[in-house]
Formats: structure tokens, C-alpha cells, sequence
């Protein structure tokens, strides 16, 4: 009861500015941004003939708002543990700027209106593909992440479907165009979180959460892993042009994107030092939208 009411207090206290701020924060916006760029490359990759920028502008809308809710019913499923990392303490729940049924119902909220904008604006297909990231995210990966490695590896699945919405948004179908957006998004997932895991790895490991760096601290199967999924993404990476949605400026572009993230992955696993990691996760931020702005800019 007590820690109830300390929670109100500290809520009540807060601003309408500030209250507002953490409620945004509850979102990951800056995510959001990625998820939705990549969902909107996978968009224009799919459309043939006339742009329908209608149907555009509620596809974006509805993912973002799926992006939204997710992000927040993450930190809901996580406030006991966020407190115990440098990194997520200052999260909105556990600094006690947004209690958790607050940040239950705000999470709840959006995944539905997201859900049923996408039903009755879009496409069945692309609700039906917000529900499996939902699903899969926040009831499957985020509860595994304290009890398996492998949850990097189940996550990178309802984490590669934002471009694949995007392709299904516009053509209504899952093609093999839309299975070589979601395969490279899939693919730079390892090195990325990876990166991630191993700068961070004493915060997880105090926390419990139970990625690669923390189960095997000498590091040699991370930076196996970091490699080979590296190896893998670079001629996957050039699936659009040979497949036809992408032109020979997209090739060379990728081609070049694809050796520079190969070549920090391979320092990063010689050196397996923090500095390495960092630089390799700038460069694995750049790499995505780099290579999706790529792919629609080849098009125009």
C-alpha cells in the first residue's frame, strides 16, 4: 500500500509537461522512427504503378501507433527488472513519472487502435501481421530474455516485420520481395543487438537477463555470431536487385554499406573490446535506413 501511494505522489507531482513527456517516453520514439522508416521503404518497394499516398499516410499510422504499444507494454513487462540496470532506471515507470496500470491501459490502448485502424484502413493481412508482432514481442521474446539466450533469436522475428507490413500494406500479399526485406532486416538484427549485449553485458548480467555476452563471458560465440550473421546479410542484402524492384545504383551502394559492416563486425570480433562494440553499433544504426533510403531513392 505504501509503495501505491509513493507511486501516486511522485506521479501527481509531475507537470502536465512533464507528464505528457513520459508518456512519449513510454513509446521509444526514436525506435519507432526506424521501424517506421523501414515499414515505409517496404511500402514504396511494393507499390507498382500510381503511388496511392491515402493508403500510405494510414499504413504509417497504424504501424506507428503497433510500435507505440509494444515499446510500452515492453517497459510494463519490464519494470521490475529496469530498475536494476544504469541503463533503464530512468525509464518513466520505475523513476515513477508513469505508474504501471497507467502504462498497462496506455500500451493496451494503442495496440487495439493500432490493430483496428489497420483492419478497417489497410489490409487483413498487415492486422494480422501487427498481431504475430505483438505476440511475439511482448508475449513471447520479452518474457524469454530471463531465461534464454535464444530470445535474440526468436525477437528478430516480429522484429524483422516492419518492412514486410510495409510490402503487404501496398499489394496486399507476402511475395518473395517481401520475404528479402524482411530477411535482411532479420539478418542485421544479431550483429546489432549483439553489439548491444556486449556493451551492456554486466547490466544484464545483474539483472538477470540472459543474452549471449552474459552466458558465455569470454565472448568467442558472440563474436561467431556477430560474423556469420554479418556473412549472411551482405549477399542477402542485394536480394531487390536481383530481384527487380532495385537498379544497379541500390547494388553498388549495398555492395559498399555491406563491406563496411562486414569489416567492423570482423574488429569487433578480433578485438572484442567496448570500443569495437560501440562502433559497430553506430555503424549497424546508420547501415539499416541507409540501405532501405537507398532502395527507394534507386526507384524514383
Amino acid at each position: 500500500m505504501q509503495a501505491v501511494t509513493t507511486e501516486q505522489e511522485n506521479t501527481s507531482a509531475l507537470s502536465a509537461r512533464g507528464r505528457l513527456e513520459a508518456f512519449i517516453e513510454l513509446t521509444k520514439p526514436r525506435i519507432a522512427f526506424l521501424l517506421v522508416l523501414t515499414s515505409a521503404a517496404g511500402y514504396y518497394a511494393g507499390s507498382i504503378g500510381t503511388f496511392d499516398t491515402l493508403l500510405f499516410v494510414h499504413s504509417m499510422l497504424g504501424i506507428t501507433l503497433l510500435a507505440f504499444g509494444v515499446a510500452t507494454l515492453n517497459q510494463w513487462y519490464e519494470r521490475a527488472i529496469d530498475p536494476l540496470m544504469e541503463r533503464t532506471a530512468g525509464r518513466p515507470i520505475p523513476a515513477g513519472k508513469v505508474t504501471p496500470t497507467e502504462a498497462l491501459v496506455f500500451g493496451i490502448s494503442q495496440c487495439l487502435v493500432a490493430e483496428l485502424y489497420l483492419l478497417f484502413f489497410v489490409n487483413i493481412l498487415t492486422a494480422a501481421l501487427g498481431l504475430t508482432v505483438i505476440a511475439g514481442y511482448v508475449l513471447v521474446y520479452t518474457p524469454l530474455k530471463t531465461k534464454t539466450s535464444a530470445s535474440t533469436a526468436i525477437g528478430a522475428f516480429p522484429g524483422a516485420m516492419p518492412p514486410l507490413m510495409g510490402w503487404t500494406a501496398a499489394t496486399n500479399e507476402i511475395t518473395l520481395g517481401a520475404w528479402a526485406l524482411f530477411a535482411v532486416q532479420f539478418l542485421w538484427q544479431f550483429p546489432h543487438f549483439l553489439a548491444i549485449a556486449w556493451l551492456y553485458r554486466e547490466q544484464y548480467a545483474k539483472a538477470g537477463i540472459l543474452m549471449l555476452p552474459v552466458v558465455e563471458p569470454d565472448g568467442r560465440l558472440t563474436a561467431r555470431q556477430i560474423v556469420l550473421f554479418t556473412l549472411m546479410l551482405v549477399p542477402v542484402s542485394l536480394g531487390p536487385f536481383f530481384l527487380g524492384f532495385a537498379g544497379i545504383y541500390f547494388l553498388i551502394g549495398s555492395v559498399l554499406l555491406g563491406i563496411w559492416f562486414l569489416f567492423e563486425s570482423v574488429k569487433m570480433a578480433r578485438s572484442k573490446t567496448d570500443k569495437a562494440a560501440r562502433k559497430l553499433l553506430l555503424v549497424s544504426v546508420i547501415y539499416l535506413p541507409l540501405y532501405f533510403l537507398l532502395m527507394v531513392i534507386d526507384k524514383i
